[in-house]
């Protein structure tokens, strides 16, 4: 864990062990909100970067039969 320094303009720098765990590159955007006082910053990925990732996902007793409308 790494503490960092919020600046009189409300900035914060990345630690550099972070961005180098995390691959995050100047210009990407990052989407920030708060829960339960706990800031998340969540990289934002484009849908081309999204592809596959549900490769192999069987949707197999997700549901009941008996659920569906018939």
């Amino acid at each position: 864990m790494e503490a960092v320094t919020v600046s009189p303009k409300y900035q914060v720098v990345i630690p550099k062990s972070i961005r180098s765990e995390m691959d995050i590159k100047p210009g990407e955007k990052v989407v920030m909100f708060e829960k339960d006082g706990i800031i998340h910053m969540i990289r934002i990925q484009s849908i081309k970067d999204l592809r596959g990732i549900f490769k192999g996902m069987s949707t197999d007793g997700l549901r009941d039969e008996t659920e569906r409308f018939t």
